[in-house]
């Protein structure tokens, strides 16, 4: 079995293993080091979160030209990112980055920090929607509290996204389901085009600064343009690989592929990722925020069937995967943070030997 799945991803394989060479070659050069982490952030970063804000959209545009989705979602990101770096000062994410703790702009890096974002990619190629905030960003982070923070405020973004699915799908899931008989009116086209384009923006206002952590906090335009025109064209790619293997963590769940069902779920996270990205300016995990979501739904839904106890077994089972997945990349990132960070390493030591 496992020399199968070498031999099938071998050139994805050789792909990582070249990156972390390239990795461990240019991290003591900062000017050069801070660009090709900003290309491996950017990429895995993308193609990770792509499940949260274009996975539906994705899934239930099959019939639509990859190339029309593409351009619609790149311009607004054009747009979004634009706003940000004249309204900021050459900041380009909406003040993420100004959280105590990752404020300054990297002078020097380490090893693991250009890996973080290839160690992303490996978990991505294996359907691992693992949060790219704290695998991102915690390995910049000066001090363990701003961590705690991006936790605490990712763990009350899980359970407001369980909760408001859970009760909406349980109250409304019969009106639901008598909206998705049938073929869609173009009204849901329509819709779910705008709330896809609006749950695109939220999210990129919480996660740029994932990607642009790498770079200098205030960019000048020779540098945003690279930003953007990076960015711009991994989109690309993305929507001409159809969201690549991804995009299962999606198809798997129950119904995602009608439109009516798809803007609904676009609906209600985008309006929880607006409402955190006012409360604070501190970042947080939408990853979590999008499981906790899918949770919710899927729970709702058996719930208000009255399913038999083996299709809630199985419900459970992909919400305890997700829960997982997620799980495993928070250890990963606190082992890479203290890895990387001796304040980190100082406050451990004095928790466990005070």
């Amino acid at each position: 079995m496992v020399d199968v799945v070498l031999q099938k991803e071998k050139k994805f394989l050789y792909f990582i293993a070249f990156s972390l060479i390239v990795a461990g070659a240019v991290y003591p050069y900062p000017n050069i080091a801070m660009w090709v982490g900003f290309a491996f952030a950017g990429y895995s970063a993308i193609a990770n979160d792509s499940i949260q804000t274009i996975g539906t959209f994705i899934g239930s545009n099959e019939d639509k030209k990859w190339y029309w989705q593409w351009l619609f979602m790149g311009l607004i990101f054009v747009g979004t990112v634009t706003y940000s770096w004249v309204a900021f000062n050459g900041d380009v994410s909406y003040e993420r980055l100004a959280t105590p703790g990752l404020e300054k702009t990297p002078t020097s890096f380490v090893y693991l920090q250009l890996a973080s974002p290839i160690i992303l990619l490996l978990l991505t190629r294996f359907r691992i929607p693992v949060s790219t905030t704290f695998m991102l960003l915690s390995v910049f982070s000066a001090t363990s509290g701003t961590i705690v923070s991006m936790l605490s405020k990712s763990i009350s973004g899980y359970f407001l996204a369980f909760v408001s699915a859970f009760i909406i799908y349980v109250t409304l899931s019969k009106l639901i389901k008598r909206f998705i008989k049938g073929e869609a009116h173009a009204f849901w086209v329509w819709a779910q085009w705008i709330i896809s384009g609006f749950l695109w923006y939220t999210w990129l206002a919480q996660d740029l600064a994932n990607i642009a952590v790498y770079l200098p906090r205030q960019l000048n335009i020779y540098e945003f343009l690279v930003f953007t025109g990076f960015i711009f064209l991994g989109l690309g790619f993305l929507f001409y690989k159809k969201g690549d293997r991804i995009q299962n963590v999606i198809n798997e769940k129950s119904e995602v592929r009608d439109v009516r069902s798809a803007t609904i779920i676009d609906l209600v996270y985008s309006l929880i990722l607006f409402y955190f990205k006012e409360v604070n300016n501190v970042p947080m995990s939408t990853t979590w925020v999008f499981v906790g979501l899918l949770a919710g739904r899927e729970l709702g839904m058996r719930l208000r069937a009255h399913d038999s106890g083996e299709k809630f077994a199985k419900t459970f089972r992909l919400i305890g995967k997700d829960v997982l997945s997620v799980t495993i990349g928070l250890i990963i990132s606190l082992i890479l943070a203290i890895a990387i960070n001796p304040v980190m390493q100082d406050e451990l030591k004095s928790f466990f030997f005070k």
